[in-house]
């Protein structure tokens, strides 16, 4: 089983970026216990972390015919990634949408996302623990046939 990892823009700032929103962890180490996670479970992942929407787009239609999944944190595209929500809707496979913080409790323009219409489910306000049981939830799910 293959599945992806897409961290949006600005996420590689985290562990420096308003931790008293985001905590202290670093992106580093959000994928390191993302891979121990998947090694674990027999899974292979492949991550990108990009500051441009065309990008994550591209690594999710590159991987359109070899993935089963993927783990999505869309960061400053969530509430105006309209091609973003496009591509994710054009996938066969499910994407869970993660966030860090729960984006309902802060400021009343993050509250809506374009993205979770597009997506399986989403994760959120957990920390890095959102990216932790979203892998878990989204290998149980591809295993399980849906």
């Amino acid at each position: 089983m293959k599945l992806l990892v897409l961290h949006g823009p600005n996420l590689n700032l985290f562990g420096r970026r308003e931790p008293h929103i985001y905590g202290t962890t670093t992106l580093a180490e959000i994928d390191a216990k993302l891979a121990d996670i998947a090694e674990c479970a027999g899974v292979t992942l492949a991550t990108l972390q990009s500051n441009h929407e065309g990008a994550l787009i591209d690594f999710l239609h590159t991987h359109i015919d070899d993935a089963q999944g993927a783990l999505l944190n869309p960061a400053g595209l969530t509430q105006h990634g309209v091609p973003l929500h496009d591509a994710i809707k054009a996938m066969p496979f499910p994407v869970i949408e993660v966030h860090m913080s729960n984006i309902a409790a802060r400021e009343s323009w993050r509250a809506h996302s374009i993205i979770s219409p597009a997506v399986k489910g989403t994760v959120q306000g957990l920390g890095p623990h959102s990216y932790y049981a979203a892998l878990r939830a989204l290998i149980d799910m591809v295993r399980d046939g849906g």
